[in-house]
């Protein structure tokens, strides 16, 4: 049950959603701007993100708005705090942000104590010449620049749920090619090739992937992403 991260698919998301405004032959096929689009049906985040950008705000402010109230709201149980729990059992947050004019980039990610993560992610773009900061460094860095904490950033349900899945053997989670394989650590990395009697190799020389079981859902997706376009010039 470690965090979630922005997977592969946000970017088919974005990549989608550029198409969508743009077009395939570079001119603009929609004027019905602003426009925010977000992932899930997530409508407070984006009405928040629409009110900002509708009074004049940036883009960039709006998605911080958006994805502030997610973050409030608690989003599908796993934005912001009070969120999914990791491994440990501690609430962390991840957030990226990034700006489509200059094309600046700013994310936080395993970030403890600070609930605000897409403000933190925010200042990491703005204030300093990183893309991301993890963990502790992070947390110092985000309180530095004036957000609120430390602060727990676990609920009862974050417990509830790692309650759970400890009970369950800390099934499902993300290791692979570890043992154990189906209870809890700690775990150790399996040998890199397995030899029969006589010295041959028995890994797949092919390299074919085993068959993943499960399939992209609300639950193993990503939390929130969203993008918002101001104006085309």
């Amino acid at each position: 049950m470690a965090n979630r991260i922005l997977p592969f698919i946000t970017l088919v998301f974005f990549s989608t959603l550029f198409s969508m405004v743009i077009g395939d032959d570079g001119v603009a096929i929609s004027k019905q701007y602003p426009l925010v689009v977000s992932t899930w049906p997530f409508k407070e985040a984006v009405r928040a993100a629409w009110r900002a950008v509708d009074g004049g705000h940036s883009a960039v402010d709006a998605v911080v708005e958006g994805c502030s109230a997610c973050e409030e709201l608690r989003c599908d149980g796993t934005v912001g705090p009070g969120g999914s729990p990791d491994e440990n059992g501690e609430t962390t947050i991840d957030a990226l942000i990034m700006n489509g004019v200059t094309m600046e980039v700013g994310a936080v990610a395993a970030m403890r104590f600070v609930k605000d993560g897409i403000r933190a992610a925010k200042l990491v773009m703005q204030h300093t010449k990183h893309t991301l900061l993890v963990g502790e460094k992070a947390s110092a860095f985000a309180i530095s620049m004036g957000l609120p904490g430390p602060s727990n950033l676990s609920s009862s349900d974050s417990i509830r749920k790692w309650s759970k899945w400890k009970e369950n053997n800390c099934q499902p989670n993300f290791w692979k090619d570890v043992v154990p394989l189906d209870s809890c650590g700690p775990y150790h990395a399996k040998a890199s090739m397995d030899v029969k009697e006589g010295g041959c190799s028995t890994r797949n020389l092919m390299g074919v992937a085993e068959p993943r079981s499960s399939l992209v859902g609300p639950h193993n997706h990503d939390t929130i992403s969203m993008a918002v376009i101001d104006k085309v010039s």
